[in-house]
């Protein structure tokens, strides 16, 4: 049982924590371009050879399986130096950037993200010939993830 001397000493203590509850912070699809463009150094970024496999529908923003493929022979002249995947509702727009080379064999990267809420992922290829290549998606999440305090 708690006195009533005890409940005012902890009554000023728990105030400040409500100050700490948990919210959702987003990027906005402008900070996605920003981030896009520090990826590419600008350079322009086209349609194709990149395909971005994301459900449409997630129940669960927790843990997201992706996988990014690029179409490239992978050969020393002709190949993927990175792929790079951007969101525009997450905390943070940068998802990952994964380096590979010619000795990768295949162009491909495959993992698990977190999704905050419905929104469209891009991923972009950067090839060895200096070109920028990218496929987006749009994803619908019914449970959101990455809520920070």
């Amino acid at each position: 049982m708690i006195t009533p001397r005890r409940l005012l000493l902890t009554v000023p203590l728990a105030a400040p924590a409500l100050l700490l509850l948990p919210r959702v912070a987003h990027a906005t699809p402008e900070a996605m371009a920003e981030a896009v463009r520090g990826f590419t150094g600008g350079a322009p970024v086209s349609r194709g050879r990149v395909a971005l496999d994301i459900s449409p529908l997630v129940e669960n923003g927790n843990t997201v399986p992706l996988a990014v493929i690029v179409d490239s022979p992978m050969t020393e002249e002709d190949h993927v130096r990175a792929i790079a995947v951007f969101n525009e509702r997450n905390p943070q727009p940068h998802v990952i950037t994964a380096q590979i080379g010619p000795r990768a064999g295949r162009a491909m990267l495959a993992t698990h993200i977190r999704l905050a809420t419905s929104q469209t992922l891009l991923a972009v290829a950067s090839l060895s010939d200096g070109s920028f290549w990218s496929d987006q998606a749009q994803v619908v999440v019914t449970l959101a993830a990455c809520i920070e305090g």
